[in-house]
């Protein structure tokens, strides 16, 4: 068995693939004002992962296909779960080079831009359940709302609230169920990164200390101050918010995407249970992630369906 497995989506490194040594790590950004006085105020505006490289050896008969499949990766854009040892992140590829040597032997390098760090959430080695990470982030997220007063983001928020508190079981859930949570978590992640970069523009548009020019009439004066202190006060508020409900996101999104699509002609949901599963009674989760079977155990025709990536524990046919 090897010591490290390193796996980026459905691609698991091998061998001489996986490097020495794995970075990991980025920065806390800081907004610093500077105050009349000499004095300053820092706000954390949240950590930020920086990028993951790494180089390696593709070797062997299929060293060009593996090539070729990370390059895949690239081309696709789509975001993927890179996982090793307890750590795990929401990651896009950057940038991947492959220097032919051989169709047996190819270096390559790649770069990958960390979306979210996931460890302890999706796809880490935690012990709290999907649902549990989920409704939690949504709790934070509620407590950060309190202090927002934007009606469309509050607006947003309170649909987003009711599609997830509307899932029983995310491991368990439809296909057609996630969807429904992931469309309202991403308009509001949206409409969330629009004030953002509205109160930003705020906070920047300053064009002498304080915002005062000669000659201007006071009351405009003390309007954009107003203005000012306000954002800075909500600038922190906003990342943290966006990353919490991104986290959200890359959570709901992992399961969507780990959920196996088998094609059967016939058979019964019970024997597709012991086998994925070992343990046939657990029939019910695979039942209620395909509502359009009906609750039958029995697989009539040429189905296509959906097996979640863990057994459900409930039972019974509730609504996903």
């Amino acid at each position: 068995m090897p010591d490290l497995v390193l796996q980026l989506g459905s691609f698991q490194f091998q061998r001489q693939e996986v490097p020495e040594s794995l970075p990991f790590g980025g920065e806390q950004a800081l907004a610093v004002h500077r105050l009349v006085g000499g004095t300053k105020q820092v706000d954390a505006m949240g950590a930020f992962a920086g990028p993951i490289e790494w180089s390696g050896w593709l070797l062997g008969q299929n060293a060009l296909s593996r090539a070729r499949e990370l390059d895949r990766l690239r081309v696709a854009g789509n975001s993927l779960l890179l996982q090793w040892s307890e750590l795990a992140f929401s990651v896009v590829v950057r940038n991947f080079r492959a220097d032919f040597q051989r169709f047996y032997q190819i270096p390559y390098r790649i770069s990958i831009e960390v979306v979210s760090d996931l460890t302890n959430f999706a796809g880490g080695q935690s012990n709290s359940s999907d649902d549990s990470l989920i409704t939690g982030d949504l709790t934070t997220a509620s407590g950060l709302m309190s202090s927002i007063s934007d009606t469309t983001l509050n607006g947003l928020f309170g649909t987003m609230q009711t599609a997830i508190n509307g899932v029983s079981s995310f491991a368990n859930a439809a296909q057609s169920t996630l969807n429904s949570v992931l469309q309202p978590i991403a308009a509001f992640r949206t409409q969330a990164q629009t004030l953002i970069a509205n109160v930003n523009n705020t906070m920047v548009n300053v064009t002498t200390l304080g915002g005062i020019l000669p000659n201007n009439p006071i009351s405009t004066q003390v309007a954009k101050i107003t203005g000012q202190i306000v954002a800075a006060q909500q600038l922190p508020v906003l990342v943290q918010l966006d990353r919490v409900v991104g986290r959200m996101q890359a959570n709901v999104g992992s399961i969507y995407q780990s959920a196996k699509q088998v094609t059967v002609a016939g058979g019964n949901l019970m024997n597709m249970a012991a086998k994925e599963y070992g343990d046939a009674m657990a029939w019910t989760g695979i039942a209620k992630a395909n509502p359009q079977l009906g609750g039958d155990p029995q697989l009539t025709g040429i189905q296509t369906v959906t097996v979640p990536p863990s057994k459900d524990s409930v039972g019974g046919l509730l609504n996903s």
